[in-house]
C-alpha cells in the first residue's frame, strides 16, 4: 500500500468514500465526550456476540475449503499438480495466481486447500502466491472494491498486488528450493 500512498492516486476513489470519512471523524468527536464504561459481564457478552457473527460469516468458507481440500488431496494426481504448478515449470507462479483469482475464500477456508497442494508436491512459493491471490485478488473482492475505487486506481490496485505476490512467490521458491 506503500507504492500507491506515493502514487498520490486519491483522486480515484470514489467521493462518497471521503464523505463517510468526515462524517465519521465527526461521530467520533462528539462521542469522545460521553463514552460510557462497559462492565465486565457486558465486555463478555459484546465479546460473544462479536465471535458468533464471526463464526457465522466464515464456517461455510471453511467446510468449502476441507471439501477442496479433500478432494485435491483423494483425487487429483500428484503428476498433474507438479507438471502444472510444480518446480520444474518457470509459469507456475503465475499459473497459480491466475488459479487462485475466480476463487473467493477467506484465509481459513483457503488453508485445507492449501496444505493439500504442499502435500500433493507443489513448492511452498507457488502455494504462498496462489493463497494470497485466493485471498487478495478474487473476482469477488474485485467487485466490492470497484464500489470505492474508479476503475484506474482499481487496475493500478490489480496490477501491483499481482506483481508483489509472483515476486513473493518467486523469491520463496528461491529462497526453499536452493
Amino acid at each position: 500500500m506503500q507504492v500507491i500512498g506515493r502514487l498520490k492516486l486519491e483522486h480515484w476513489v470514489e467521493p462518497f468514500v471521503w464523505e463517510l470519512q468526515r462524517s465519521h471523524q465527526n461521530q467520533e468527536l462528539d462521542q469522545s465526550f460521553q463514552s460510557p464504561r462497559l462492565s465486565w459481564k457486558q465486555r463478555f457478552h459484546q465479546g460473544w456476540f462479536q465471535s458468533s457473527q464471526i463464526v457465522q460469516s466464515v464456517w461455510l468458507y471453511v467446510v468449502i475449503g476441507i471439501a477442496i481440500g479433500a478432494g485435491i488431496h483423494g483425487y487429483v494426481p500428484t503428476t498433474l499438480v507438479t507438471q502444472i504448478a510444480g518446480a520444474d515449470n518457470p509459469l507456475a507462479v503465475p499459473v497459480a495466481v491466475v488459479l487462485g483469482v475466480p476463487l473467493y475464500a477467506n484465509i481459513a477456508g483457503v488453508m485445507p486447500i492449501t496444505e493439500a497442494l504442499v502435500n500433493k508436491g507443489m513448492p511452498l512459493g507457488t502455494v504462498l502466491a496462489f493463497t494470497m491471490a485466493v485471498t487478495a485478488l478474487s473476482f469477488p473482492e474485485m467487485v466490492i472494491l470497484r464500489r470505492v475505487l474508479r476503475l484506474q486506481l482499481l487496475t493500478v490496485f490489480i496490477g501491483l498486488m499481482t506483481l508483489g505476490i509472483i515476486s513473493v512467490g518467486y523469491l520463496f521458491n528461491l529462497l526453499l528450493l536452493s
